[in-house]
């Protein structure tokens, strides 16, 4: 019935428990999970998640915020995204947040690496889960500088994907919208704090809404404060009823055939 499109059950806080979680999942109608790489390193743990488990599959990435890491080449990412169960490029994008006495210009080994992402994605047609995070004018100028087509004379696909635990304003929903991608929405959507966010999850066609936990973070009320799971992302769709003033039920197969319908490696919607 519902779809975890973001969560991280290779961290240590899910995969130590990681029989009762998935028995949590089938409890609560999660049916299926995506399981997203933030370093070529522990891509290994997600892809064998994604291998064992026929409800799960996985991406191949290098998250903005992550240092000291190995930095992806096209190679690596084209080489991962050739496994079975991969189904998409990320997380990728831009992390402002946390600068550490920084400029943003001392930080573009992030866009340089966000770069590396998209033209990943655009060469195997693979969608993107990008991540931002007080960067999202940088996020989108790349998207569009990088969305049309490559260098030479073939043409390649569009950018396209998800903004993944979307907490950004309404004029950047509109703008991620309009480039064509997918507007993802987490457990964030059930804050009391997040009157502003629920203002954009109206706005956002259910056509193009997904559905998260982000797990083992931000974890929606009633469960605020505790281990999240992504069998509570059933929460997340039930304020998402109540925002569109429809049933859990609907929303429940408009962000399933989404997931679906951008992740299509993972085949349609109902197999």
């Amino acid at each position: 019935m519902f779809v975890d499109s973001h969560c991280h059950l290779n961290f240590p806080e899910l995969s130590s428990r990681l029989d009762d979680i998935l028995s949590d999942m089938r409890s609560a109608q999660v049916s299926r999970a995506l399981c997203i790489a933030t370093t070529l390193d522990n891509f290994e743990d997600v892809h064998r998640l994604a291998m064992t488990h026929d409800n799960l599959w996985c991406t191949v990435g290098v998250h903005p915020d992550e240092e000291g890491t190995r930095e992806p080449q096209l190679d690596d990412l084209l080489q991962g995204a050739g496994r079975a169960r991969v189904v998409g490029i990320g997380e990728t994008g831009l992390d402002y947040y946390r600068l550490n006495g920084r400029s943003v210009a001392e930080v573009g080994w992030q866009r340089d690496r966000f770069r590396v992402h998209i033209q990943a994605a655009r060469a195997l047609d693979l969608p993107l889960v990008i991540h931002t995070r007080s960067a999202s004018e940088d996020t989108l100028a790349i998207l569009r500088e990088s969305g049309g087509f490559g260098s030479g004379q073939q043409e390649q696909p569009q950018a396209k994907g998800v903004f993944h635990c979307f907490t950004e304003a309404m004029d950047v929903a509109r703008a991620a919208l309009d480039l064509g991608f997918y507007i993802s929405f987490s457990g964030i959507l059930t804050f009391k704090s997040a009157a502003d966010l629920r203002e954009v999850a109206k706005m956002v066609p259910l056509e193009r809404t997904l559905i998260e936990t982000d797990s083992p973070y931000l974890a929606p009320v009633p469960y605020r404060g505790k281990t999240n799971s992504p069998a509570y992302v059933p929460h997340v769709a039930q304020c998402l009823a109540d925002i569109h003033g429809c049933s859990v039920e609907a929303i429940a197969q408009h962000t399933s055939a989404n997931f679906h319908n951008l992740f299509d490696r993972v085949g349609p919607w109902g197999t």
